[in-house]
């Protein structure tokens, strides 16, 4: 598998290409959503989708990791990219919890970490555990906006459900947008870095200590009625078609979400194929407008119960199509998946008028990760 480099000290922004409108996706074998339309008869052709390559960041120098070695781990962390204007700042990804660390007293420390998607603000704190309520939080975000001179953004985003009422209580307060989700991926990777790079050095670390709040992975429930479309597909794009949908985002204010591909790492060239799922309904529109507010994360082909499983929010999981089980249509499953894999997780789910059109009207770019370490 692929891994997915993350540097958060060298910030970079991707440079998206031009390039003439997208073909039509290369098309697998089409589904019907189980629901709405009866079970295809026609056998499933087999599928073989190719690797893709994902390289790892450039390494620090020499000279850097010296001066990283120096860098003292009980220390807390307040930047802001001084080439970025303060105003243009408008969400912010945060994470409240308990660290694997001793404080003085032996009790867990916990931190607060947060940033917006870029990096380009980080700012982090350690708080003893007695203090930890929506009152600590709320002057801890005003703290920020003083000590950084940056506004109060609109939403904040978080992705532990234990942490719900605390934060949406400290938002509400301060007159923000809480918003449960996992699409924290910038917050993710920094903080698998600052486990690496940080919290296994501080003095109170204790190795082998689990998250005291394990993110949830409930059981799948059954889609809402609104979110069904009519047949979905199997598909693949070249990475630079992706980024023409991804450009499309804002050109075309087509429904979706998109991903910084170039600050996570991922370096693909523009002829790799990339998994996805293509979704196909009369009433494209809408749904992608439903799909729009459910912040969409990710999608896994569940190869044992013949079924894709739609991951939004925090910890909501919908088992979002089916198929009918068989070894040709398994296998194309799991070339589904083996090819988001080799991606490093990198797929895309993709809303359309019908499964032969060339343009898109829900586009959401998607990276399934594993939960961080903390």
């Amino acid at each position: 598998m692929a891994a997915l480099s993350f540097n958060p000290s060298r910030i970079r922004h991707p440079l998206l290409q031009i390039h003439k409108p997208i073909s039509s996706f290369t098309c697998l074998t089409e589904f019907p959503f189980q629901s709405l339309v009866k079970s295809p008869k026609n056998k499933l052709k087999s599928v073989h989708l190719p690797s893709c390559s994902v390289s790892e960041a450039s390494i620090p120098s020499t000279l850097e990791a010296e001066e990283e070695e120096d860098d003292d781990p009980t220390a807390e962390l307040v930047y802001l990219d001084p080439e970025i204007d303060p105003q243009s700042i408008s969400e912010w990804e945060l994470d409240f919890c308990s660290r694997p660390i001793l404080d003085i007293r032996g009790k867990k420390l916990w931190e607060l970490v947060v940033c917006d998607n870029s990096l380009s603000l980080q700012y982090t704190k350690y708080f003893p555990n007695n203090v930890i309520n929506s009152i600590t939080l709320k002057d801890a975000l005003v703290s920020i906006c003083d000590d950084l001179g940056v506004p109060l953004p609109d939403k904040i985003r978080f992705f532990r459900s234990q942490m719900q009422t605390i934060i949406t209580r400290a938002c509400n307060e301060l007159g923000i947008k809480p918003v449960p989700s996992k699409r924290c991926l910038s917050l993710v990777l920094w903080l698998e870095d600052r486990y690496e790079t940080v919290y296994t050095r501080h003095p109170g670390f204790q190795k082998g200590a689990k998250p005291l709040l394990a993110l949830d992975n409930p059981f799948p429930m059954e889609l809402p009625e609104n979110l069904y479309g009519e047949k979905w597909a199997f598909v693949q794009l070249p990475v630079s078609a992706v980024r023409e949908e991804v450009s499309n985002l804002e050109t075309r204010l087509v429904f979706g979400a998109s991903l910084d591909l170039d600050l996570l790492g991922i370096e693909i060239e523009d002829n790799t194929l990339i998994p996805g799922l293509a979704v196909a309904s009369s009433r494209a529109k809408p749904l992608a407008a439903w799909m729009n507010g459910l912040e969409v994360c990710s999608i896994e082909a569940d190869v044992a119960r013949a079924s894709l499983i739609l991951s939004v929010g925090i910890s909501t999981r919908y088992i979002y199509a089916t198929y009918k089980k068989n070894p040709v249509s398994t296998s194309e499953a799991e070339a589904w998946e083996a090819a988001k894999k080799a991606c490093g997780g990198l797929h895309f789910l993709a809303i359309q008028n019908d499964l032969n059109s060339d343009d898109c009207v829900g586009f959401w770019l998607l990276l399934d990760l594993p939960p961080p370490p903390v």
